[in-house]
């Protein structure tokens, strides 16, 4: 009996003693951020995960601030908050990659404890046939409009930030900043760059009482996704809709809760947590259970980082095998190649790929 008995501790006590070890080198350490009686401030707040960041906020108790180019949807996102919450918005209008007019926008607000930086534009298409106008406007207005908000809100953030308690900036990524997908070149550039941005900011900033937030929605049911369907590649719905889509209302409650757990890297859905795990890399990391996670987890992860690439490329390579039937080849050889295609890759994959 005494044997079993420490042949049970001598299995318990490795993985006691990395739980030991990870609560006492994580950093930064654990903090919970307040949002009641706080000035909140959201770019894209017109409408989206950003209208419904300002809704859960104002909800909360938080004085809410929105930014958005449209003073229009602003005064109609204004009247929905004040008509559900009962609270009363200030909005602003600027295009966050106009520095001074962000600048004013913010010397106007006053100063912000929990900045949320949620704008966003979405154009999926291969890096080939988009323009690089368009291109350059992606990166603007996630990438530079980031940097804008952070410059001009900096300054006040950090003013009096020991007597107001400990503040928060929250950057809006997506999934596509943490894995790049086919038809994502632009898009994913800009996001992926919101994660360098974070990392090296908390580092700034956390000696006053600052803490950074990086946001990894999928897909979200947004007016905004409608519009970016309409151009999204056909690989691209394919090998993005393996994550699924989530309502805005549901993506703003997982980043607000996160938000105020100080959590680094907040994720909204189960694939989301793996896709975290999985790309942790020198991410800081709050929490010492989570830390546990992603050392015990991250070679099983990559395993299954690698099968979904298995199965992205078969995607892919089963696409231009199609593409190269219809047309490339003389009607005759097209019907032989369909019916090979067909019998290798089996009709049901053939009709994802919209055969």
């Amino acid at each position: 009996m005494a044997v079993v008995n420490l042949f049970y501790i001598s299995l318990l006590l490795p993985p006691l003693f990395l739980l030991f070890l990870l609560f006492l080198i994580i950093r930064p350490r654990p903090v919970q951020i307040p949002i009641k009686k706080r000035h909140v401030f959201i770019t894209g707040g017109s409408s989206g995960i950003g209208l419904a960041l300002a809704h859960q906020a104002a909800s909360e108790g938080a004085h809410v601030s929105i930014l958005s180019r449209s003073i229009d949807k602003l005064e109609e996102a204004k009247n929905a908050i004040k008509l559900s919450a009962g609270i009363d918005v200030a909005i602003f209008a600027a295009d966050v990659r106009d520095f001074e007019a962000v600048q004013r926008a913010i010397d106007e607000a006053g100063p912000i404890d929990v900045l949320i930086v949620n704008q966003g534009v979405f154009v999926a298409q291969e890096l080939e046939e988009q323009k690089l106008d368009e291109v350059r406007f992606i990166i603007d207005v996630n990438l530079m409009g980031s940097f804008n908000m952070i410059k001009a809100a900096l300054p006040g953030m950090k003013r009096s930030r020991k007597d107001r308690g400990p503040g928060s900036i929250a950057l809006m990524s997506s999934q596509a900043g943490q894995v790049g997908i086919y038809g994502y070149t632009a898009y994913s550039a800009s996001k992926f760059g919101l994660r360098g941005l974070a990392e090296a900011l908390q580092q700034e900033v956390i000696g006053d009482n600052i803490h950074v937030s990086l946001v990894f929605p999928p897909d979200t049911e947004t007016p905004g996704l409608v519009e970016e369907n309409k151009r999204k590649p056909q690989l691209t719905s394919i090998i993005a809709a393996s994550s699924g889509a989530m309502k805005a209302d549901q993506v703003a409650k997982k980043a607000l809760d996160g938000i105020k757990s100080g959590s680094f890297i907040i994720p909204c859905n189960f694939e989301g947590i793996l896709l975290s795990i999985a790309t942790a890399g020198l991410s800081p990391q709050r929490s010492y259970l989570m830390a546990f996670v992603e050392v015990v987890a991250a070679g099983i992860l990559r395993i299954a980082a690698l099968c979904f690439q298995w199965n992205w490329y078969g995607s892919i390579e089963k696409w231009h095998v199609q593409k190269n039937c219809k047309h490339r080849m003389p009607p005759l050889t097209s019907v032989i190649c369909f019916i090979v295609t067909r019998k290798a890759f089996g009709p049901w994959n053939l009709e994802a790929l919209g055969t």
